[in-house]
């Protein structure tokens, strides 16, 4: 079934709103992601419960595993197939658009959220009436590197974005309908949804849960991702980087007339400058910081390139819709 065969056969009623949709973007998640589903369909949250798994491009039998619960599940399972691996950002959006729950949570495929918590995220976020509620940690049972990592990107975050200092940025949260009605709106190749939700909302909230150490294999997220999240979040969702390029134009604008000045000076004492390390050291953190401008303004000229191009932000292979629940 195609993607807009699924959601005509939405639109035409055959499939009932529910009161929670939980999204799980799947990559190389095969040897966990049936114990999730399996501990999922055991909760009995207000409304009822629908799972909506993408599979983005897994290299192992994810695909497979996901398409046996479809057809096994005991609570509404839809499963959704990326014709490639675009990314967990774009992984969920892909699932956010085929959610139709009042709320939907977020979560990772490796267990490291435990199931459990997924009822007291959507009861604080329904009975209290938020848009979004963040999860934190206690103690995150992170690598080391993954863990500083995650600091950063959030201290990024603080400075880019608009939103409450020190709320965290889980890739756990619930969204109310409303919040993702309007993320799904976002189009673009280079999603972040924190990104797209702090424009969106101001009421948000955040509780602390539990994190379990990873169940199986290791962290999906290489140095390598976690880069390109950054620069998503910081080329996409702010112009703050194009103004520091403009502060250090100005900076260095002021170092060389007064180097200027400094030369001038010396040359009306008749001193003889030395001259050599100081011209090359001016010379050299000039050159930096125009290439630093300029490869700032390559990011955002590339990204509004590929934007402009077309570039997808997820292709959809495969859709096997959530069969009918009632007896």
């Amino acid at each position: 079934m195609s993607e807009t065969e699924f959601m005509t056969t939405i639109s035409a009623g055959a499939m009932q709103p529910v009161g929670l949709s939980i999204v799980v973007p799947v990559y190389r998640g095969a040897a966990t992601v049936g114990t999730l589903v399996a501990e999922l369909s055991r909760l009995r949250p207000e409304g009822g419960i629908e799972i909506v798994l993408v599979n983005d491009g897994s290299p192992d039998n994810s695909g497979d595993v996901c398409r046996e619960l479809a057809r096994t599940a005991t609570v509404p399972l839809t499963f959704i197939e990326h014709a490639r691996n675009f990314g967990e950002h774009n992984a969920v959006m892909t699932g956010l658009r085929h959610a139709r729950g009042a709320y939907v949570i977020t979560m990772d495929d490796d267990l490291q959220n435990p199931p459990e918590e997924v009822l007291k995220l959507y009861d604080h976020a329904r009975l209290g009436g938020f848009d979004v509620v963040y999860t934190r940690y206690a103690v995150k049972e992170h690598e080391g590197w993954r863990n500083i990592g995650s600091r950063f990107a959030n201290w990024v975050a603080d400075q880019l974005m608009d939103k409450p200092r020190g709320l965290y940025l889980s890739s756990f949260r619930c969204m109310s309908a409303l919040a993702v009605r309007e993320v799904v709106k976002y189009r673009g190749p280079y999603p972040y949804i924190d990104g797209l939700l702090m424009q969106i909302t101001q009421r948000l909230d955040s509780i602390e849960v539990k994190h379990f150490a990873r169940v199986e294999g290791r962290s999906n997220y290489t140095m390598r991702r976690l880069v390109r999240l950054w620069l998503n979040l910081a080329t996409n969702f702010s112009v703050l980087p194009l103004r520091l390029a403009i502060f250090a134009g100005v900076g260095m604008g002021i170092l060389g007339l007064v180097a200027a000045l400094w030369t001038i000076v010396e040359a009306m004492l008749g001193e003889t400058p030395s001259g050599w390390a100081s011209l090359m050291t001016v010379t050299l953190l000039i050159a930096g910081v125009q290439f630093l401008v300029l490869g700032v303004m390559g990011e955002y000229v590339g990204r509004a390139f590929m934007s402009a191009n077309g570039k997808p932000q997820g292709v959809v292979r495969e859709i096997i819709p959530a069969r009918d629940q009632t007896p």
